[in-house]
């Protein structure tokens, strides 16, 4: 009976000793998503809304590649365009509804407001307003950002500003 009794005690140290280890990878991948989604609330948070494009040198990869519909965009090509919306939409409040984090990728759904006060990416200053929702994939490898996938509705954006007709007008 003793042995019994001792042979339990040892399994329950033994797995007491042995469950921080187990949870261990669980509780790093935990942090790291957290620490992806952090990264990826900056670029609506301090980039697109606030302007302030200098945070892309913190946060993306040199190598960075935004996969287009039709073409890439390396990291240079990629902050000129967000120069221009900033420049075409200055009032530009980007705003994430919702992320998911799996792995080294973030997903993320948002919304943007703003009103169409001055020219850039090739269109002119409307002063109207537009809404706006997409949805952004990131890769975030090492703390940079390496790859996106971004999807919004550009023709929608195009109508709110009066630039196409809308059906039936």
């Amino acid at each position: 009976m003793r042995n019994v009794v001792i042979r339990s005690l040892v399994i329950a140290v033994t797995i007491l000793i042995a469950s921080p280890l187990l949870t261990a990878p669980a509780a790093a991948q935990s942090k790291s998503t957290e620490v992806n989604k952090a990264i990826a609330r900056r670029v609506f948070e301090e980039i697109l809304s606030q302007g302030k494009f200098q945070v892309a040198d913190e946060i993306y990869s040199q190598d960075f590649v935004n996969h287009g519909l039709t073409t890439n965009a390396d990291l240079r090509k990629d902050q000129d365009a967000a120069r221009g919306w900033r420049q075409a939409f200055p009032d530009g409040k980007m705003t994430v509804v919702q992320e998911i984090a799996e792995g080294d990728l973030v997903a993320v759904l948002w919304v943007g407001t703003s009103t169409n006060t001055g020219e850039g990416n090739g269109l002119p200053a409307t002063g109207k307003s537009a809404k706006i929702r997409g949805i952004t994939i990131w890769r975030i490898v090492k703390g940079k950002i390496v790859e996106e996938w971004s999807a919004w509705d550009q023709l929608a954006v195009l109508k709110q500003l009066g630039l196409i007709p809308q059906a039936g007008k």
